[in-house]
């Protein structure tokens, strides 16, 4: 009863000692402050082993057995029979008049031309003669006579041809008269289908008579012309045999010509020259 009456009495006198104002906690609050805080700063380490390795042993090969193959019967054919045929009946024709075309005519088939190459010319001549000997004081002395010429020739191609002539002067002047004769090679041109231009060049005899100086020569002779085709007888209307046919003078028919010759060519020799212009027939 004592010892209960002293723990009264002990816990009235604490009691007192708070009312008071008296602090029965030792420890302050800054101290239990600072404590906090350490113990959440430090971290005490931790080790950690390294995890031992594991070893995972391959897992072992599963052997699958091929399916066992399956036999399908094929299925058993079906006949299926045919259809019965239908009849249909054709349709009456119906009668329709076609309608009346003449007939177009028939192109005219060209008939061939015959041509062989072969010409043939006739026309009129004035010749020229220069003496070349004047007298002291005076003019040299010209002869001009009019006379005929003949042409024959003939044509290989639209090229080249050959042709030989001859003339002779029927109207005296002065009274010389001159006669000429010779055979030339014929180069050609075609300008069109109906125009050729030709050269002549070869040998020639040319001869004259009268009171003014004689001359009796042979040698060099050259000229050169114009032949142009008159004739109906074009390509568009005819087949010719020839690759040339139908080019500038060489078709069958009628043409005209007109060439001017020097009937002797040598340095210091008189002047004897000639214009000529004709008719000429193709063969």
């Amino acid at each position: 009863m004592k010892r209960i009456n002293l723990s009264i009495m002990a816990l009235l006198a604490c009691s007192n000692l708070a009312m008071a104002g008296g602090d029965i906690a030792p420890i302050s609050y800054y101290e239990t402050g600072d404590f906090q805080v350490a113990k959440e700063v430090y971290v005490e380490p931790v080790y950690v082993a390294p995890a031992e390795p594991v070893y995972i042993a391959p897992a072992e090969p599963v052997y699958i057995a091929p399916a066992e193959p399956v036999y399908v019967a094929p299925a058993e054919p079906v006949y299926v029979a045919p259809a019965e045929p239908v009849y249909i009946a054709p349709a009456q024709p119906v009668l329709v008049p076609a309608p009346i075309v003449k007939a177009p005519k028939p192109a005219p088939i060209p008939e061939r031309a015959s041509v062989s190459g072969m010409y043939a010319g006739l026309g009129i001549v004035a010749a020229r003669y220069d003496t070349n000997c004047a007298s002291t004081g005076a003019k040299a002395p010209v002869d001009k006579t009019v006379g005929v010429m003949g042409r024959v020739g003939y044509d290989f191609n639209k090229y080249v041809g050959v042709e030989a002539r001859a003339m002779i002067s029927s109207l005296k002047g002065n009274g010389g008269k001159v006669k000429h004769v010779g055979a030339f090679v014929k180069p050609m041109v075609p300008l069109s289908d109906a125009v050729n231009a030709y050269g002549l060049v070869g040998i020639a005899k040319t001869t004259t008579r009268g009171s003014l100086r004689h001359a009796n020569v042979t040698g060099l002779a050259f000229g050169g012309g114009l032949e142009y085709d008159v004739s109906s007888d074009h390509e568009k209307n005819a087949r010719y045999g020839r690759e040339f046919d139908g080019k500038g003078d060489q078709e069958k028919g009628l043409g005209v010509f007109a060439d001017y010759e020097r009937l002797y060519y040598k340095k210091g020799s008189p002047d004897l020259d000639a214009i000529s212009a004709g008719v000429t027939y193709d063969f």
